[in-house]
């Protein structure tokens, strides 16, 4: 594997070119290639005038969009960036998001797509570790680049859309409008190479400091080649609406790459995804297409908005990132008339690489490996193991991405040889091809002598009917035995919460094995969530429970 120089040179091609997964959907791109053709090909396509994105941020066209990505692209090339230079991201989905992003993939630059939860030390490393001279950020978020933040850093100045930036930060700060007065709206592509750098996105960094993921240029139209066409099939008149935001693998996809690449239209919506916004984002929109999560599914038909909510524009529901629990997908059936479309992927592969589809699809699975990618179910010492039969998931696909930066030994506990991803991810498959997800490889703890997977106990606790949603964890008693935990948001009504907790306890003894049962169960009004909507174990392990009555 070739790394990286500091001005964004090519890599090999990261998966073999006689790959059965790039054979199967003939996936071919020109060696010189730039991702910024996903958007603004629709111009060549007699597309200007259709609706690229709508929603509360704002409305744009096509010709709209691509002049506001011209003008920012020109605008960095101004301001001294060069071919190459990492800029850094930090905005919540409205029409500056796409501008933004394509604008600097066109002017040859590298956007980091930051989750905009994060704090000012972790926002120091990013710009550290990718030694950004710029930023962009909206203006609710500006004051995050405080002296922590920019302490150390080549970061020389910030760009604010939407609002004014406060008079205090650490670095100058300049208003779009002025950083982009004057600007052409149109920009020639950078003549990039289909493997040059084209932008990343970090791991959650839940064991050790987050590795920043890159992506080459022709990674996202492998996706829409992919993902976007054989699952969700796409027409120029449908509407994506993506709960999960931009800056998450998943919602980069939903949102911007499936849409643009067959000039649909997407839905943007900035602001935290409360169901009552998701709600009326879907009855003023009327979106086709509808992408979630687990838990925001169990939100939205807790909602009292679910009882008056017309989901009749609604042809397609998809979830990933989390299992499915089955009493939230028939819930949501019953809701909306629509199943959900199951589907698993990871930031290294980009998107989703195994999925059910409208056709086949089995409750509970992960699905199937989508055209383009294959999956192997191997053994600790590398060896495919038998249907029916548990292995670690290793995935391959032309979308992967070939190295972290500056991580070699992350690089190579990872990314494997053959252009394969190692995910650590335990799964078993059926003979008809079907992958189900039993927990993370490294997930299996002994308890009372005997081992368990907590996802598997999480899974039980989530169908029982007085359950909302949970999470079922290991933790370390002070005796340094290993226990269960359960983090349980009940339905609503009822207030004897020891109550629940022993028919909780005795559901989970009967339906699987008495030793597998939660020996604490806590009950929480909600489960803390990430900024990708996940539900957030590393806070639930914080959580001073001395706080909370354990049942």
């Amino acid at each position: 594997m070739q790394n990286l120089n500091l001005t964004g040179g090519p890599v090999e091609d990261p998966v073999p070119a006689d790959a059965p997964c790039i054979a199967e959907i003939g996936f071919s791109v020109p060696e010189v290639y730039n991702a910024s053709a996903i958007l603004f090909d629709n111009l060549d396509r007699g597309r200007g005038d259709a609706p690229a994105v709508i929603g509360p941020g704002g409305s744009r066209s096509y010709s709209e969009l691509c002049a506001d990505a011209s003008r920012f692209g020109n605008a960095l090339l101004a301001a001294g960036l060069v071919r190459g230079e990492r800029i850094l991201l930090f905005l919540d989905d409205s029409p500056a998001y796409p501008a933004a992003l394509f604008g600097a993939i066109r002017a040859g630059l590298v956007p980091l797509l930051i989750n905009t939860l994060t704090p000012p030390d972790l926002l120091n490393y990013y710009l550290a570790d990718s030694g950004a001279r710029l930023a962009v950020t909206d203006a609710a978020f500006a004051a995050r680049f405080d002296a922590t933040a920019c302490t150390g850093t080549a970061l020389e100045r910030l760009v604010v859309v939407n609002g004014a930036a406060p008079a205090d930060l650490a670095v100058p700060a300049v208003p779009a409008a002025e950083f982009l007065a004057g600007m052409p709206d149109r920009l020639n592509p950078a003549p990039t190479h289909r493997n040059d750098m084209c932008f990343w996105q970090y791991s959650s960094g839940s064991t050790g400091r987050p590795k920043g993921i890159v992506h080459l240029q022709h990674d996202m139209l492998y996706t829409a080649q992919s993902f976007g066409r054989h699952i969700l099939d796409l027409q120029p008149g449908d509407i994506c609406f993506s709960v999960p935001k931009i800056f998450f693998a998943y919602g980069l996809g939903n949102s911007l790459t499936f849409p643009f690449s067959v000039g649909a239209t997407s839905v943007l919506m900035p602001g935290q995804p409360k169901p009552a916004a998701v709600y009326e984002a879907i009855r003023t929109c009327r979106p086709t297409h509808f992408f979630g999560l687990p838990t925001l599914y169990t939100a939205m038909i807790a909602a009292p908005e679910a009882k008056t909510a017309d989901l009749s524009c609604l042809k397609l529901c998809l979830s990933a990132a989390e299992v499915l629990a089955n009493e939230v997908a028939e819930a949501w059936k019953a809701l909306s008339g629509q199943d959900i479309i199951e589907g698993m992927g990871s930031t290294e592969a980009l998107h989703i690489y195994l999925s059910n589809s409208r056709e086949q699809r089995r409750p509970g699975a992960a699905g199937r490996p989508v055209p383009g990618y294959e999956v192997s179910l191997r053994d600790p010492d590398g060896n495919e193991v038998p249907p029916g039969e548990q292995g670690v998931l290793w995935v391959r696909g032309d979308s992967n991405a070939p190295f972290y930066w500056n991580r070699p030994d992350k690089t190579a506990d990872t990314m494997r040889a053959g252009g394969w991803i190692y995910t650590n991810d335990r799964m078993r498959r059926d003979e008809e091809g079907f992958c189900y997800f039993l927990g993370r490889a490294d997930d299996f703890v002994k308890i009372s002598g005997q081992w368990v997977y907590p996802l598997e106990v999480e899974l039980c606790l989530a169908d029982h009917p007085e359950v909302r949603e949970c999470a079922v964890q290991a933790v370390e008693l002070p005796d340094r035995r290993m226990t269960l935990q359960a983090f349980v948001t009940p339905q609503e009504g009822g207030t004897d919460r020891a109550a629940l907790a022993a028919r909780l306890k005795q559901h989970v003894k009967q339906t699987l094995l008495p030793y597998k049962y939660p020996r604490q169960v806590v009950f929480l009004q909600e489960l803390p969530k990430t900024g990708t909507g996940k539900i957030d174990r590393q806070a639930l392990l914080s959580l001073d429970l001395s706080q909370h009555d354990l049942n």
